[in-house]
């Protein structure tokens, strides 16, 4: 795909360019100009941009990289938290991520996606007599409690407010970015503080989770060497499944937009099931999420007249991979039949990451993103009925995380009977 050489940002430092540009600023130097590799320096740092499969399949070869120093240590203090599974490699992270899989696997799933219904069907009666609802807000709190539930997490009624608001925090910087880092910070301080009670609580028998949950699992979790996590990765641990959780808020209020936009599926979805995982998988393509991978060159090599020196941060474009018109044919449509029964390449398709989410570093909670997914769709074309009053409903590709402006607003929800 490569037009010319590959060349390196004309800026001094591409940092103020990337939160100016949101989204736009990897496909901006690579997809749009046909590449699949270019460089740039972030944070003062010399950066190697890649998109696209074959960059995506390079990049998760664990023989040529490592996930260690990889994320800037600007996002593992508010979205990922230090010392967490993301950032570790072979013995220490093949045992931390079966652990991740012991609750989070395929087979898990399905309950979380039940949890998850009953708590939206209670918040329903809510929504109904307020008139006015903020569908953003509302699935992030129904998720903050299916996740805390499912995760074996004590969550007193006057404390989910609370909870809700600093775990979307977490991931959400929105307005100046200073102050956005700042109360993320914050953010995950308190969050932190709260998770290594709980594991503190029951490595001392005060809490008595259920056994299997990711509570009791990351409380009694040991590593290779037979040690137990100290707290803080603890609560680092527990936290990277309670926030991805509340995260899956941003696809139902995308699935919720796709839906607005497209009646026609709207009505095929009552009555289609098999249709639902297809509107799933495109959502999860079309709309972006997370805006990039990163790493850093464990062995020296060279790809694409690129020379890559070890210890070189690489950074994927994952909005472009998933739009890539090498892989995907006419990627800027919503298209969900171009997923027929739902499968897709695990490198051309990363919203969550590529490759095997059991062996390597694509997210283990995938399958929960999915089946909750499935079930917010299936409960917002037929359990309920709801008005889109006007709005702003523009998704800017210059926010970090983006969703509509408005937060999708709806309005005279009514619960729909069985």
């Amino acid at each position: 795909m490569s037009r010319g050489g590959p060349r390196a940002d004309r800026l001094p430092d591409s940092t103020l360019a990337l939160l100016a540009q949101g989204y736009g600023f990897l496909p901006r130097r690579l997809l749009q100009r046909g590449r699949d590799v270019a460089q740039a320096r972030l944070l003062l740092q010399r950066t190697i941009l890649l998109s696209g499969r074959e960059a995506a399949r390079l990049l998760y070869d664990p023989d040529r990289f490592v996930r260690r120093g990889g994320m800037p240590l600007v996002v593992q203090r508010t979205l990922l938290g230090v010392g967490g599974v993301q950032s570790l490699d072979g013995e220490a992270f093949a045992a931390r991520k079966a652990m991740f899989l012991s609750f989070l696997g395929p087979e898990r799933a399905p309950e979380t996606a039940e949890l998850f219904t009953t708590y939206w069907r209670a918040a329903l009666v809510r929504w109904q007599a307020s008139g006015r609802v903020t569908l953003l807000d509302e699935a992030a709190e129904v998720l903050c409690r299916t996740a805390c539930t499912w995760a074996g997490v004590p969550l007193p009624e006057q404390d989910v407010r609370r909870r809700t608001v600093d775990l979307r925090a977490l991931i959400d910087c929105e307005g100046d970015p200073r102050l956005g880092y700042a109360r993320s910070r914050l953010a995950r301080r308190r969050c932190e503080a709260w998770a290594a009670r709980l594991v503190d609580g029951v490595r001392q028998g005060a809490l008595y989770p259920g056994e299997g949950t990711a509570l009791h699992t990351v409380a009694g979790f040991r590593g290779p060497g037979g040690e137990l996590l100290d707290l803080h990765t603890a609560a680092v641990e527990l936290l990277n499944v309670l926030r991805p959780t509340v995260a899956i808020s941003r696809y139902v209020v995308f699935a919720a937009l796709a839906l607005h936009g497209s009646p026609q599926w709207e009505e095929r979805l009552r009555d289609d099931d098999e249709a639902v995982l297809p509107f799933v998988q495109e959502v999860r393509r079309y709309y972006p999420f997370f805006p990039a991978i990163a790493a850093r060159v464990r062995t020296p090599f060279r790809w694409r007249g690129v020379d890559f020196p070890r210890g070189r941060r690489v950074m994927l474009d994952v909005h472009g991979t998933n739009h890539d018109p090498r892989s995907w044919e006419s990627p800027e449509e919503f298209r969900p039949q171009r997923f027929g029964t739902g499968s897709a390449d695990a490198y051309s398709f990363v919203p969550q990451g590529g490759g095997n989410a059991a062996t390597g570093h694509r997210c283990p909670g995938e399958w929960v993103t999915v089946e909750v997914l499935a079930a917010a769709v299936r409960l917002l074309t037929r359990e309920m009925e709801y008005a889109v009053p006007p709005q702003d409903l523009r998704v800017s590709s210059r926010r970090l995380p983006t969703g509509p402006r408005s937060g999708f607003v709806i309005t005279g929800v009514r619960a729909l009977s069985s």
